[in-house]
């Protein structure tokens, strides 16, 4: 049931083979172990778009690509997750992880004016960027570690349940 429900949403590998603009990454497509959907490469697609996602950097896609092929996990399902920090979503999830990096680093935390302004975040961005990355990185592998082992858990919950429903329906 989870490799059906997931394999129904992802896009097919020949569909994207076909493509005009991915053509120049092709090869990258076409490996297969990128394309299957199993507990381990479910679990750890998860581990690399959820870390790759609290990443404050641009082309978060890349890094979630090129951690899926240095996995060998899902590549669509890690480069989906990885849209959980959409334009909607970024800004509470980088504060939050701001804020972790100014507590664990033990610095203080710059509020924001009333009149945000790009000046302002220029001459901050030395003080705002460590305490930034710090934060994302401990959020990024914490939360994508946790969703590793709670996709595995719920995988094998579900196949252990399907297991016990087909015993009962054999012992009818």
């Amino acid at each position: 049931m989870p490799r059906r429900l997931i394999q129904r949403y992802l896009p097919k590998p020949e569909t994207l083979r076909r493509k005009k603009s991915l053509r120049c990454v092709s090869h990258f497509i076409a490996i297969p172990a990128l394309w299957q959907v199993s507990r381990r490469t479910v679990g750890n697609a998860f581990m690399v778009g959820i870390f790759c996602a609290l990443l404050p950097i641009p082309a978060q896609m890349l890094v979630a690509a090129a951690g899926a092929w240095l996995l060998r996990c899902n590549l669509p399902l890690s480069i989906a997750l990885v849209w959980i920090t959409n334009p909607l979503t970024m800004p509470v999830i980088f504060y939050s992880t701001y804020r972790l990096g100014t507590w664990v680093l033990n610095s203080p935390h710059r509020d924001v004016p009333d009149h945000f302004s790009a000046h302002w975040l220029a001459t901050q961005l030395a003080d705002i960027l460590p305490p930034l990355l710090v934060g994302s990185i401990i959020a990024g592998v914490v939360l994508g570690g946790a969703c590793n082992v709670l996709i595995r858990l719920i995988w094998r919950w579900h196949v252990s349940r399907q297991w016990r429903r087909r015993r009962r329906r054999r012992a009818q």
